[in-house]
Order: C-alpha cells, then structure tokens, then sequence
C-alpha cells in the first residue's frame, strides 16, 4: 500500500455517501452495494462468480492480511468476478506462507476497483436497514466531484431485479474435470456460476465431472450418460432462468437424480412451481445457521444469495406441498430469519439447499450433502 493515499468514495443511489481512499485499479466501478459477515476466505468471496455486479463491503475489520495465492480461487480462470471491494483497514503486511502477492497486487492486475477507510460499521447498518442497492466506487479526482454528479451516473439496473446473469459468467464449452482414483460416477453439472471447489468435492469422491454451459438442453446432457445432474450457484434473478427451469422438469421426468445449491436450489424450487423473491439484504456469510427439517439438525453454513424460494401459503417448515412430481417438502430453513434453504420431493429424486456444502471458505456441517448425492445415484443405478 502506497504512503501517498488517493481519495475516494463510495455513493448509494439514495444519496448516502462514504469517503476513503483508493486501493486496487484505478476509476470508477458501479454494481450492487452488497456485505458479507465471513471473517476470512475473501480470495473465494471475490473470485465467487456469484458476486457479479456486485460491490462487496466487508463486515470483518481487517482485510488483506493473508495476501492472495494460486490455489483459492473459486472461479475456472481465476477471474475476479466482483464488481468492486469496501473494506476498512487495508494490511500493510502479508503475513501467510501461501500467499505469493498481495491483495492489492492482484486487484490492480485484474483493474479492479477497492476503497479502504470507510466507516464500514455504518454503511452495513445502512444496508441491514435499507437493503442492497445500486452503488458506484469513485477516485482520484472524480472522488472529489459533488455527490449529486456522481450519484446520477448510478442506475437501479444494479439492483439485479430482473437480471440474467449466468449467461455472463457460464462456460462457453464443456469441459470435464477428471475422478480422482477409480471413477464411480458422471455427474453432468450446469455452469450458473460454479465455484470450482464443488466439482473438487464431486472429484474427492470418485466422480468425473462434465461441466456444461447454462440453459444446454437435456437432450445435449443425455450423450454423457450421467448418473446425476447438479446445478451450480451463480448470480442474477431466479424469475429470468426459465431455460433452466423446464431441463430441471426434464432431469426429474427421465428419473436422473438431480442435486442443486444457491441458484440451483431456486431453480429446482420453481421447477417444482414455487415462486421466488428478491431479499432485502440477502444472505452472505459462513456463520448461517439453518435447521434440517427431516433430521432436526442445525448446520452453520456458508451463503450467499440475494433471492430467495417463497413457501406455498400455509405450508411452514417441514411441510409437505403438491408438485407435478409428486409431494415435496420444505427440508430446511433459516434460522435467523425463517427463509427457506431446502426443498426436496419426498422420493428423494430431487433435492436443493440455499447454501454451500463446499465449504470455501466456510465450516464443514453440509459437506455430507455430497455423500447424499451419491447415496441417491447408487439407488438410481441398482434400480
């Protein structure tokens, strides 16, 4: 971090406004002003493809400290996939024996735009209270202009109501990443913005597999031959993906077993007809607790979604509701706040959570999901 500091500013499209100083590329970058609560992992946060559009304010006070490396990235060409970075305080020091640059190397490399110094307590009320919204990092001279100025070159656009985004940040070709030891299984998984640590999880554990661009239809899957489907996390607004949605309908009519997270778990709710809605301030994190219905365990999870599925009326957690593929349940909720994070059909065929069994960065509780995926395709096989 240089000693001769740029201004900079964040502005909020209702006119608030936060002075800092500039860190990372030089300019100016809008997006969707978004926190996370995560304490570490912010290589994976700004590499999560799901981030795109978005500018993320830090909630942990410190930032930086453990440099970047070339292992912990979560996005297939290492890309940074966030919009823009608020932090509060920017280490001076790189102080883990695997980082191989700084924070702040990699942002300038990638022109991504950063603020540090900003009162970051504050503007993360501000969000809790008023929701994301559209947002815009200025510096060097702009940053001094009247907010006024700024703020009109913001657009609600930003908000992602409405946005289809997966299609910005899939695949543009399948590509396929190997089983580790003895292959079991091929699991034909849909690129809505994949963390790269899932298909490692699936690969831990004998599975080969083919990652294919959103919206590839069924009857392009079928020449895989694969065991299971698995549709990814990613970005953008879950009422957009209509594609998706009928090859969701498709996977379930032909009796493949299908998992989803994040987006996918959108995705597979609407498939089985439940609407969906834009949060106020979504979930990001890896502290999230949330109760499995069908067990009565509580997993603390990572998250990070701004939608989220809405229950029938009168149906409350662990309830059962009609679908064209028979009864489903609402498996899982959240519980700070009573949101929906599972829904399965009650034969087991199809399944989905909100959060990320991965676990980069994050805790351990939902990594058994993937044992539950395989339990599933050793059914479907031996039947």
């Amino acid at each position: 971090m240089s000693n001769n500091r740029t201004p900079a500013v964040l502005v909020l499209a209702d006119g608030t406004s936060y002075p800092g100083y500039a860190f990372g590329a030089s300019g100016r970058t809008l997006g969707e002003a978004v926190f996370t609560t995560a304490m570490t992992g912010y290589q994976e946060t700004l590499t999560d493809p799901s981030y795109h559009r978005q500018i993320v304010v830090a909630t942990a006070p410190q930032i930086g400290n453990t440099g970047w490396n070339d292992e912990d990235s979560e996005s297939h060409d290492d890309r940074i996939w966030a919009a823009g970075y608020v932090i509060r305080d920017l280490s001076r020091r790189v102080s883990s024996w695997r980082a191989q640059r700084s924070l702040e190397d990699e942002m300038k490399a990638q022109g991504i735009v950063g603020i540090y110094g900003v009162d970051t307590r504050s503007l993360v009320r501000h969000l809790r209270n008023n929701g994301s919204i559209a947002a815009g990092i200025f510096t060097g001279e702009e940053a001094l202009e009247d907010v006024d100025k700024l703020r009109a070159q913001l657009n609600e656009p930003n908000s992602m109501a409405g946005a289809d985004l997966a299609g910005e940040v899939t695949t543009s070709q399948p590509y396929t990443i190997p089983a580790r030891d003895k292959k079991r299984f091929t699991v034909v998984a849909y690129d809505m913005g994949i963390k790269m640590a899932t298909p490692e999880q699936f690969a831990s554990r004998g599975i080969e597999t083919v990652v294919v661009p959103a919206d590839t239809p069924y009857d392009e899957i079928a020449q895989y031959n694969p065991d299971g489907v698995f549709i990814s996390n990613g970005p953008g607004a879950p009422a957009t993906a209509d594609k998706m949605v009928e090859i969701s309908r498709q996977v379930i009519e032909a009796g493949v077993p299908l998992f989803g997270i994040c987006f996918g778990n959108q995705i597979l709710g609407r498939a089985l007809g439940l609407q969906t809605y834009k949060m106020k301030f979504g979930h990001r994190g890896v502290n999230v607790p949330v109760k499995n219905h069908l067990t009565g365990k509580i997993d603390i999870t990572s998250q990070n979604h701004g939608f989220a599925l809405q229950a029938p009326e009168g149906v409350g957690p662990g309830g059962k509701f009609d679908t064209d593929f028979g009864p489903a349940v609402i498996t899982h909720t959240c519980l700070n706040d009573g949101v929906v994070e599972g829904v399965a059909l009650e034969n087991g065929m199809a399944y989905s959570v909100q959060y990320h069994p991965e676990s980069a960065a994050g805790p351990h509780d939902a990594n058994p999901l993937f044992d539950q995926f395989i339990d599933l395709m050793q059914q479907h096989r031996a039947q």
